[in-house]
C-alpha cells in the first residue's frame, strides 16, 4: 500500500509508548513486552490499523503486534488505534505496534517467541510472477512463520484478489499447513467473527468478493 509521507509520524511514535522502532531487540523474548501474559497474536503489515484496533478492543485478553515496514503507515495506525481507544474509555495495554520488515522476519523472532496466531489481511498481491516470493503468503515466507507460530496455531488470512488466493492456498499445502476454514465469499458466509476493515469495506462496495481463509500448523 503506497502512501503519502506523514512528517508527523516519526515524532508522534517517537513518544508512542507502546511502539518499538527496533524489534530484533526482542527476538526470542517477546513475551516480556507485555505486563501480563496472554496469549499472543499478530497481523503481518497493519497498514493504517484498522484491524489492530478493533481487535485489541474486542479481545482484551489478547496481546497484540501489529506490525508494518513503514514509519509513516505505523504512524497513521497509531492515530487509529489512540482514536478507538480514546472512544473506548481504555488506555492501550495489549497492543504494540512494531516496526519489521516481514520479509525479513527472523531477525526478530525465533523458536522462543512462540505466537499463538498470524494474522495476514489484504497483503500486497504481487502479480507479477518475478515478485511473487514477496507475497506475505509465498513458501518461502510460511516457512519463517512457522519457526514462531506455536504448533496449532493458525493463520487467518484476508484478501481480494482471486488469483493470490488460489495461489496462496497452494502455497499452504506446500509447508505442510491445514485449512480448516475457507470461503471465497467471506460476507455471505456463516463465518461469526469478522472484523470489517476499511480495505474490505471499500472492495466489498465494489462488487469484489472477500476470500479467507484459516491454516493451522500441524
Amino acid at each position: 500500500m503506497r502512501i503519502r509521507r506523514k512528517k508527523w509520524a516519526r515524532p508522534e511514535l517517537a513518544v508512542c509508548p507502546y511502539y518499538i522502532e527496533h524489534a530484533e531487540e526482542y527476538k526470542g523474548k517477546w513475551n516480556t513486552v507485555f505486563a501480563d501474559d496472554k496469549p499472543l497474536y499478530a497481523e503481518l503489515g497493519c497498514g493504517k490499523g484498522g484491524f489492530a484496533a478493533q481487535a485489541a478492543l474486542k479481545y482484551p485478553d489478547i496481546n497484540w503486534l501489529a506490525m508494518d515496514i513503514k514509519s509513516d503507515m505505523l504512524g497513521v495506525a497509531r492515530r487509529t488505534v489512540e482514536k478507538a481507544f480514546e472512544a473506548a474509555g481504555r488506555e492501550v495495554t495489549n497492543l504494540k505496534l512494531v516496526s519489521q520488515n516481514i520479509e525479513m522476519i527472523l531477525t526478530s523472532f525465533d523458536e522462543n517467541d512462540s505466537i499463538d496466531r498470524l494474522y495476514i489481511n489484504f497483503c500486497n498481491p504481487w502479480p507479477k510472477d518475478k515478485h511473487n516470493k514477496r507475497r506475505l503468503t509465498h513458501t518461502r515466507q510460511l516457512e519463517q512463520y512457522k519457526v514462531f507460530l506455536k504448533d496449532g496455531g493458525e493463520i487467518h488470512f484476508k484478501t481480494d484478489d482471486d488469483e493470490l488466493f488460489e495461489e496462496s492456498l497452494d502455497y499452504f499445502v506446500e509447508s505442510g499447513f491445514e485449512v480448516k476454514y475457507l470461503t471465497r465469499d467471506l460476507h455471505a458466509s456463516d463465518y461469526p467473527d469478522n472484523l470489517v476493515t476499511e480495505h474490505e469495506k471499500m472492495f466489498s462496495d465494489e462488487g469484489k468478493k472477500i476470500k479467507f481463509l484459516i491454516a493451522v500448523k500441524p
